[in-house]
């Protein structure tokens, strides 16, 4: 009997380590692992920053939840709660470069898919509470548990990490599914600690968490919610974070005031009106048509462009393979050949946007340079759709097969883009194709997008450090409610390729299935490239001030306020907001500042 339960505590300890559940047993640590730090590569932060202050920006609508999981959690706002969450390890925005955040040392497993960390002796919750290796543990179990009603996180959380074994309370072991080569490691088994000691993990928590404040580790929490209207963030008095050496002189404001603004026309009002601190003006329209009133001719507000090179977002029209018209590639082929992009670039976006060729663009030796997106060509559109049995037309042009029209509606989620939407639809028409721009809030536009019910829509993903084939194109993912395989593309062969991609340890059968897998998406015609800025531009009233080197070479906003790496550079003069404000009344100005700068160009 007493050698039955030692064989049974044996297997149970192994079972818990397996799971990502910690034992009353710690693990043993290898003694033969080499700690690595970086505390060598450059600051990007200004010495000159100083402390205090508000910024006050707008976005176009309240989310429904503070959860960043679960029903209803994905929007824009949840992009500030991510950021304020900050990662064990991240990498130099310019350099590339693996840096410590979280976490001061990592060590390579022999096996090619163990990562060990050493979390930061102070590191803390918001709360006070200390960071420890139970909250890795219990953020696998939390990403894998059916109670945040989250299936693609529940996949991704069981199929590609198998555990989180810990050896002490701030060392850690995160074993991934299969090798990858060691710097893609941080990126593929990439996990943030979740607040063990405020979660409870029940059939209660979608609807118990819903508007509960989550504790963090980056440098604000929120401190104030006016639903519907506004959302305000505190700057954390004694963050442990502040004096790190990638963290310091960064994150500078007191508070960070997030206002719903619908209409960006009323937002744009109430930035010139003082109401709100910076706006993007990355529009041509914003930028040489309204940004040119009193206040930027006094030098009230600053212009910037600012050139960049990132991944590129994965900007376009989705194609959901589910409605009974676009399952034909044939229509989806005649889609993209009615589309003239060349003529949004020129008459639209003053010929200083490009045209995205693929969905992973940008992303450099792993991008494939031979793949181009299908050109405007209405002879070729006409032939597919014949071809496909959409020979007859209506009397408003608009073809028409076994009594059903080709009409789709293409759902959207900024103002901003409708121009371009009307424009390209008005093309199309030309080949018998009716395209109906359908406005939608952000929160409304990600549950018709996740629920699959939609036709087409304009939207971008966010881009990543390395291209993510399985969660946007694997059959996986298709056909299920919350995953970001949007299109429901289920090909075998894709497949086959993808799960070969996730396999393969060598760098360079990683690019050369990249490769093939970009050439055999893009034949899917699921996803029409749109166009991309090689810059981003905003405008500021002056007493904002930024670095000398202004931002960095992945920086994709000037006055991102939160992101680990890239956000938080800017800080306030208060001395000039106060002349500013007092010249201001006086009808007095300053030199008008418009800056364009090609560092990275």
């Amino acid at each position: 009997m007493g050698n039955n339960m030692s064989i049974n505590n044996t297997l149970k300890i192994i079972v818990l380590l397996m799971l990502g559940i910690n034992s009353t047993t710690a693990a043993t640590l290898p003694n033969d692992l080499e700690w690595l730090t970086n505390t060598t590569s450059t600051e990007w932060s200004s010495s000159a920053a100083k402390k205090g202050g508000l910024l006050r920006f707008s976005i176009p609508s309240f989310p429904v939840t503070l959860r960043t999981v679960g029903p209803s959690s994905s929007s824009y706002f949840r992009n500030f709660l991510l950021d304020n969450q900050m990662p064990l390890v991240s990498r130099h925005p310019n350099s590339g470069e693996i840096i410590p955040i979280l976490a001061s040392h990592w060590a390579y497993g022999d096996d090619g898919k163990t990562i060990y960390y050493k979390i930061k002796e102070n590191a803390r919750w918001s709360d006070g509470t200390p960071v420890t290796s139970d909250d890795f543990s219990f953020a696998l179990e939390f990403n894998r548990s059916k109670y945040i009603s989250a299936p693609w996180y529940n996949k991704y959380y069981s199929e590609k990490i198998i555990s989180v074994i810990k050896f002490d309370s701030h060392t850690l072991a995160i074993v991934g599914a299969h090798a990858k080569p060691a710097n893609d490691l941080h990126y593929y088994y990439n996990l943030k600690p979740r607040a063990k000691h405020f979660h409870k993990l029940d059939q209660y928590w979608v609807n118990k968490f819903n508007w509960k404040t989550e504790p963090n580790t980056g440098p604000y929490q929120i401190s104030n919610i006016r639903k519907g209207k506004i959302i305000a963030f505190q700057r954390k008095s004694d963050w442990w974070g502040q004096n790190d050496r990638f963290l310091r002189n960064r994150f500078n404001v007191d508070r960070v005031l997030i206002k719903v603004v619908r209409n960006p026309n009323s937002a744009f009002k109430y930035f010139e009106r003082g109401e709100l601190d910076v706006f993007n003006l990355t529009s041509p329209k914003l930028w040489h048509k309204k940004a040119n009133g009193p206040m930027f001719e006094k030098g009230f507000i600053h212009k910037l462009t600012y050139y960049n090179q990132i991944e590129h977002s994965a900007s376009g029209l989705y194609l959901n393979l589910d409605n009974n018209i676009l399952s034909d590639i044939n229509v989806r082929r005649a889609i993209a050949h009615s589309l003239n992009f060349n003529k949004i670039i020129k008459q639209l976006l003053q010929g200083e946007y490009k045209r995205l060729n693929s969905f992973h663009d940008g992303y450099g030796k792993y991008s494939n340079q031979e793949v181009t997106a299908l050109a405007f060509d209405l002879e070729q559109a006409n032939e597919y759709l014949d071809s496909s049995g959409w020979a007859n037309k209506d009397s408003l042009g608009i073809r028409i097969k076994d009594q059903k029209r080709l009409s789709l509606i293409v759902n959207y989620g900024n103002k901003i883009h409708q121009p371009q939407i009307n424009a390209l639809a008005k093309e199309a028409k030309k080949a018998g194709i009716e395209l109906k721009p359908q406005y939608l809030e952000s929160v409304s536009l990600y549950q018709h997008i996740t629920e699959k019910k939609y036709d087409i829509a304009w939207l971008g993903y966010n881009s990543d450090f390395r291209p993510a084939y399985w969660q946007h194109f694997h059959s996986d993912n298709a056909h299920t409610l919350g995953s970001n395989n949007i299109t429901n593309l289920a090909s075998p062969y894709i497949d086959t390729l993808i799960d070969q991609y996730q396999l393969a340890t060598k760098e360079e059968e990683r690019i050369h299935l990249a490769h093939v897998l970009e050439n055999e998406i893009a034949a899917q015609v699921v996803f029409i490239p749109s166009t991309v800025a090689p810059f981003t531009r905003t405008a500021f009233w002056r007493w904002f001030k930024l670095p000398a080197t202004i931002a960095t070479k992945t920086s994709e906003s000037i006055f991102d306020p939160f992101h680990p790496t890239r956000g938080g550079l800017f800080w306030i003069n208060s001395k000039q907001k106060i002349d500013s404000l007092s010249s201001q009344k006086s009808g007095e100005g300053f030199k008008a500042s418009t800056v364009i700068n090609t560092d990275y160009q």
